[in-house]
Order: structure tokens, then C-alpha cells, then sequence
């Protein structure tokens, strides 16, 4: 069976699947249910590996495998690796691994930010994994070669986020003590280079002043998921959307299911928070318990 015909043999009825190390890649999902609202969702939050930027390449390839391993089996048509670090340290390879499956990754909106950018100083927060990557190389060789890029990690930022913490004392004092130096050297533009990183984007906002911008994927990432499908025949029609039997949207983690679901609440919202199930990790393979 050739590539395209096992693409077609899943047919426009599968799933999206995306996944990240905990809830970070909700905000792509939040953009992608403004852009394909009659898609099926499934999302992997390996919530007992997180975070991701803190392990080592080979550590975060290995758990990409696994989680696209179980995507793929599910019937997913299209992987989307909502995970600034899982893109850098395993897109090319998960690409090579699974040559049939469509997939989607996230790369550090520096582009956009050498457009916008007045002083010609933009900050780039992520994780050490997202900078030492050569995604990130490439894009900041090719489109920031006139600009001054810094580029900053923000310890314990993605903890915060994935215990609820959106806009606590102790988040804008993190937050501060990661922008201070970008805005002092200039920075006019701060690139959100972690999925995680939207959700704390009105703090952050608030605290850098109206003049700063603040790019994110998530919108960008949505619309190439589209192109993806659209190029492909995978597009879900209207008739196919009524006609669907299982939960338009499911969320599966690794962790604990009843803390996930009160963060996916607040963080998608309850209306699209839809069934949440528990996963477990056995021998690099994910199960249901």
C-alpha cells in the first residue's frame, strides 16, 4: 500500500492527534478548535515525564516514539507535536520513523518577530533543548541574521503552568527575573518558544507594558494543520461530523487524571474540556491501565 493510499485508508474520520509533555500544547489545541471545530481531538499529556526540557534528546525521542506509536494505532490521520522541545529533539526523526503520517511541528516564531521588530532586538524564551536544537538554529540563522536574538530558558516557568498557576506573585517574579534583562538590552519583542508559554501571555503582558509584543504558533500552527489536511484529502466535512459516534474530544495523560482535568477546564475551557482518560507508560509503549 503506497503512502497516500494508507492515508485514505484512514480516511477524513480519524483523528487529530497531538501531544506534549503536559498541558503546554492546550494552546494549540485551543487554536485548533477555532480553525476545525468539526475535527476529532485526541491529546497525549505525558504528564509523568514532564517537563520535557530538562531530559536529554535521546530521553525525549524515545517518549515521542511511544506517544505517536500509540497515536498512530488509534487511527490518527495527522500528528501534530505540540511541544517546542519534542519538535527540536524528535520532528525530524518521528518524520523518518513514521514515513506515512502526516505531521505538524512548532518552531519559535522568530519570522514574524524580525518583521515586527523596531529596535532589532528580539527575546526568545524557551527551554535548553528548544535552543540547542537544529530547528531553532536554522530559524534564527535564516531570518533573525539582522537582528540581536537572546535567548533565555525560564526554570520551574513550565511547572507553574501545568499546576494552574497562570498569575501568581510568585509567576510575575519568575516571569520578571527571565524578560528583565531581554527588555534592558532592548528587546521590543518576545518570541513564546514553549507551548506552555501562551497561557501566561496576559501576565506577562501586563508586566512588559503594551509596547513590547508577544508572538506565539499557536494560531500559525493551527492554520498549517489545515493546509496539511486540505493537501492530503483529510478534511473532515460536515455530514461526516454528525455522523461521529466516539468523543469529538479526548484527552489522555500519563498522570493524574482529576488535576489534568481541572487545569484542561480552566485552560480550554469546561466546554471543550470533553472526556479525560488515564495512560501508563509499560516497556516504552503507552496502555490503558
Amino acid at each position: 500500500m503506497s503512502e497516500t493510499d494508507s492515508l485514505h485508508a484512514r480516511g477524513a474520520e480519524g483523528a487529530i492527534g497531538l501531544f506534549d509533555s503536559g498541558v503546554g500544547g492546550l494552546s494549540v489545541v485551543r487554536a485548533l478548535l477555532a480553525e476545525l471545530p468539526r475535527e476529532l481531538i485526541r491529546y497525549v499529556a505525558d504528564s509523568a515525564n514532564c517537563p520535557y526540557g530538562s531530559r536529554s534528546a535521546d530521553e525525549i525521542r524515545a517518549l515521542s516514539a511511544g506517544i505517536v506509536r500509540y497515536l498512530v494505532a488509534a487511527g490518527c490521520k495527522l500528528i501534530v507535536v505540540a511541544c517546542n522541545t519534542a519538535s527540536a529533539a524528535a520532528l525530524a526523526y518521528l518524520r523518518q520513523t513514521f514515513p506515512e503520517t502526516p505531521f505538524v511541528g512548532m518552531v519559535p516564531a522568530v519570522k514574524p518577530a524580525a518583521q515586527l521588530t523596531r529596535t532589532g532586538v528580539v527575546g526568545v524564551l524557551a527551554t535548553p533543548v528548544t535552543f540547542s536544537g537544529a530547528l531553532y538554529e536554522e530559524v534564527v540563522s535564516h531570518y533573525g541574521r539582522s537582528l540581536r536574538v537572546l535567548s533565555r530558558a525560564c526554570p520551574g516557568l513550565v511547572e507553574r503552568i501545568e499546576q494552574g498557576d497562570l498569575d501568581s506573585p510568585a509567576l510575575s517574579a519568575l516571569l520578571r527575573g527571565c524578560v528583565d534583562p531581554m527588555l534592558a538590552a532592548g528587546a521590543d519583542t518576545l518570541v513564546l518558544g514553549c507551548t506552555h508559554y501562551p497561557f501566561i501571555a496576559p501576565t506577562l503582558q501586563r508586566l512588559v507594558g503594551e509596547g513590547v509584543r508577544i508572538l506565539e504558533p499557536s494560531a500559525a500552527v493551527a492554520r498549517q494543520t489545515v493546509r496539511v489536511l486540505e493537501r492530503n484529502g483529510l478534511a473532515r466535512t460536515a455530514s461526516e461530523h454528525t455522523q461521529c459516534v466516539p468523543p469529538t474530544r479526548l484527552y489522555l495523560t500519563t498522570g493524574a487524571t482529576a488535576p489534568f482535568a481541572a487545569v484542561l477546564a480552566r485552560l480550554v475551557g469546561a466546554e471543550d474540556a470533553g472526556e479525560v482518560r488515564a495512560l501508563v507508560w509499560r516497556d516504552g509503549f503507552l496502555q490503558e491501565p
